[in-house]
């Protein structure tokens, strides 16, 4: 079983209220081969919700609220999820807070890209569960 951002299945759990639906992932839980999580609401937080981007090891968003207790939380639930449908990789939204698996923006929100990784995505990796971007998926996929 595969794990999967919610978004990237075209759950409209974005922070704007939207979603990145990409049809190659959405396909994967229609055929019952991924379950999508959204870290973010699980951890508390509404949709739709202040952006929110990593900063010095806290999660922080664009009214200066400290937010990183959600984001834990939410990425221990996440985790629980996966552990319990024994998913063996994930595919996530590249950038996210939550979900940035290779980069996250720099708490700058001006969409500044750094190394590192998002609350869940880091849980995910500690934890030996293989992640990747959406746009790396597809870049696998059509080789």
């Amino acid at each position: 079983m595969i794990l999967i951002s919610a978004c990237l299945a075209g759950v409209n759990c974005k922070y704007s209220g939207g979603n990145n639906e990409v049809r190659e992932i959405r396909e994967l839980m229609e055929q019952g081969k991924a379950i999508a999580v959204c870290p973010e609401q699980l951890g508390g937080l509404s949709t739709p919700r202040a952006s929110s981007e990593l900063l010095n090891g806290r999660v922080i968003n664009t009214a200066g609220e400290d937010v990183t207790a959600q984001f834990q939380k939410g990425a221990e639930l996440a985790l629980d999820i996966c552990r319990k449908n024994c998913c063996t990789m994930a595919i996530l939204k590249s950038y996210s807070p939550s979900c940035g698996c290779n980069g996250v923006y720099d708490g700058t929100f001006s969409h500044h890209a750094i190394d590192g990784k998002g609350c869940f995505a880091k849980r995910l990796s500690d934890e030996g569960i293989e992640c990747c971007t959406a746009e790396e998926y597809i870049k696998e996929i059509k080789k």
